[in-house]
């Protein structure tokens, strides 16, 4: 299954990101004047990140990551310090960090980070460590020193990777925008933040996730549902272990299948079940590669010529990134081709119009059967009879 994303996972990421609670810590809470003594240690800190300026950032503690994200284009930075507690002169605080990258975010990206802190001769507080929260996201350049490479539609960033391996993303990329543009339309940013950790343990740190979640999976994209007009921009994360196995064609198919999350993130609802969102990304993925069934769903293939043809659509649950690899890969083929027969038979710029009816609809219930009555003129029983047929006149 290497190389398949999850919508609704990656949404479900991006809301850990941005929601995740605060941490207690114990020990007696400080006074107010210590809190609002720390604060204004933590806005010099956020200047001198925006500043670059290496000397301000250690006049607030200790170096850290500072060298580690020189490379990353910032328009914002800034802290909030949500609760402080010690005894003496070292304490613990929790605060949130809000930052932008700049030209991609709409709006702050913020996770929550847990500071270690020391008091100065002079009283003032010096932050000795700073790092994620627990059960919080690593960001990338916690990980190691980032490397920047821009492409025509693309921003790359990574950490432990060569210059050449992150232009090939960003050239992977600057193919997958205009492929998206044009099975999907013009409605969207047509740019791609790629960020490329050292590895899969890398990858499951930035989600928050422990690395056996995405053990085969190729990249996932995180995204907010519905895509608000004022939002982080996506971020596509990379697991370079899966990526490495992946041949030329496979490597674009990700690449593309997850721009297409990108693209449609607006459109994409709790309303949106898996099966089109990831179905519609792999056709998209695959349009135009001249695959075809086949060759890109031998699981289905089995299970329709040992007379096994599924009686339904694949569910949300069977996209679940545990579930048996065998049945996961059956779930996103079958989504692959159900969008793959819409296109086919009632056109692709009907496709795009179904799942934009789908994840504009106020909520999952009724939203495939009045989308397949008003887009395609047709119910869910006699989409999914002619989805049964359709596999069997490709396998049977």
């Amino acid at each position: 299954m290497a190389g398949r994303g999850r919508a609704s996972r990656t949404a479900a990421v991006l809301l850990a990101l941005l929601l995740v609670g605060l941490v207690s810590c114990g020990g007696r809470h400080t006074g107010n004047a210590d809190t609002a003594r720390l604060q204004r240690v933590l806005d010099r800190r956020a200047a001198a990140v925006l500043a670059g300026d290496r000397a301000a950032f250690l006049a607030t503690g200790t170096l850290g990551w500072f060298e580690n994200l020189r490379a990353v284009p910032l328009a914002a930075w800034s802290y909030r310090v949500t609760s402080l507690r010690g005894t003496g002169d070292d304490a613990t605080a929790d605060a949130e960090l809000s930052y932008r990258v700049r030209g991609w975010d709409r709006a702050p990206v913020t996770v929550h980070r847990a500071l270690a802190l020391s008091r100065k001769a002079d009283g003032q507080w010096s932050v000795d460590a700073e790092r994620p929260a627990a059960k919080a996201p690593q960001l990338l350049w916690d990980q190691g020193r980032v490397t920047a490479v821009r492409g025509a539609h693309a921003l790359v960033l990574g950490v432990g990777q060569s210059q050449a391996a992150l232009r090939s993303y960003a050239d992977l990329a600057d193919r997958a925008v205009p492929a998206v543009s044009g099975a999907w339309g013009s409605d969207w940013a047509a740019r791609v933040m790629v960020l490329v950790p050292r590895s899969l343990e890398g990858m499951a740190g930035l989600l928050g996730t422990p690395p056996s979640s995405y053990r085969g999976i190729a990249a996932v994209t995180t995204g907010e549902v519905g895509g608000a007009a004022k939002a982080p921009a996506d971020r596509v994360i990379v697991n370079p272990d899966a990526y490495a196995v992946l041949g030329d064609l496979g490597r674009q198919v990700v690449l593309t299948h997850e721009t297409t999350h990108v693209a449609s993130r607006a459109h994409t609802s709790a309303a949106t079940p898996l099966w089109l969102s990831e179905g519609y990304a792999d056709w998209v993925g695959y349009r135009g590669t001249g695959r075809t069934p086949r060759q890109a769903a031998p699981e289905l293939e089995r299970a329709v010529a040992a007379g096994r043809t599924p009686k339904a659509l694949p569910t949300d649950d069977d996209f679940g990134f545990g579930s048996d690899a065998t049945a996961l890969a059956r779930a996103y083929e079958g989504g692959w081709l159900a969008c793959r027969m819409i296109a086919d038979e009632w056109g692709e710029e009907r496709l795009g119009r179904f799942y934009r009816a789908v994840g504009d609809h106020q909520g999952r219930s009724g939203s495939v059967a009045e989308a397949l009555r008003q887009v395609l003129g047709t119910t869910p029983e006699r989409f999914t009879a002619r989805w049964r047929d359709y596999l069997d006149e490709r396998f049977g």
